[in-house]
């Protein structure tokens, strides 16, 4: 029997697959996408006579169907999934699923949209004694999240935060953080579709963020940047400092 192969298309860019997902991608008899995230242009590695499946028009049952019949019949299937499938990817249970069957998958990660974000505007999440920390997240919608791990509730550490699936709500967003401890002046950036090539950065502060969003039109398919890492405050990192020694340079 064959296996399920997940794979991260990474951000967007067509390009910033990884080699190992492209050859899968590339040699693959089923490849099942998700057609609401991931960039169309990777359906042009595919080989003739690939059998393509768009996720965003099916339910979990029938996703999982597609993956057993392919297995079944000795096929290469690939589940092409945004960004990196480690974060908002659920794969947690399509493995559960497949697992009920005996169906063996491996995984090939890819580079996650808030990687992408970070490059876009070139920045650094993590700036010496600015800040050492990242948090992702989200907040609540349809889908709840734990009473612990609310933006308030993070904002108070006043970390570099990234916040996926919410720049919709962008009010309640700057609200939450702002309630949570978050000086208003802090600096976001809101990364409408990372590395595409309608991409599009809107920057400013907690105070006009939400204005700004809603003069471009964003309104899905972001991410919200949020922390001082964005801002000109900076230190040297000791790693290449003159007279930092270590083991590689004396």
């Amino acid at each position: 029997m064959s296996k399920v192969h997940f794979v991260g298309a990474g951000p967007g860019d067509k390009e910033l697959i990884t080699l190992k997902g492209y050859k899968l991608l590339s040699t693959a008899d089923i490849v099942i996408y998700a057609g609401s995230l991931v960039n169309p242009e990777l359906l042009d590695y595919c080989k003739g006579g690939c059998e393509i499946h768009n996720s965003a028009s099916m339910d979990l049952q029938e996703i999982i169907d597609v993956m057993k019949y392919g297995t079944d019949n000795n096929k290469s299937v690939v589940r092409l999934q945004t960004g990196d499938f480690s974060i908002y990817g659920s794969i947690r249970e399509q493995v559960e699923e497949l697992n009920k069957f005996s169906i063996e998958f491996d995984c090939t990660p890819g580079v996650s949209s808030f990687l992408g974000a970070a490059s876009a505007i070139g920045v650094e999440y993590t700036v010496p004694e600015v800040s050492q920390s990242v948090v992702i997240t989200r907040m609540e919608g349809r889908t709840p999240v734990p009473d612990k791990e609310s933006l308030e509730s993070f904002a108070k550490h006043q970390t570099s935060m990234v916040i996926f699936l919410s720049v919709q709500e962008i009010e309640k967003v700057v609200t939450k953080l702002v309630n949570g401890g978050y000086p208003v002046e802090t600096p976001v950036a809101v990364v409408y579709k990372a590395t595409w090539a309608d991409e599009k950065v809107v920057k400013g502060t907690l105070e006009n963020i939400a204005e700004l969003v809603r003069e471009n039109g964003i309104n899905k398919t972001a991410l919200i940047m949020v922390g001082n890492f964005l801002g000109d405050h900076y230190y040297n990192s000791k790693l290449y400092a003159k007279d930092f020694k270590h083991e590689y340079r004396k």
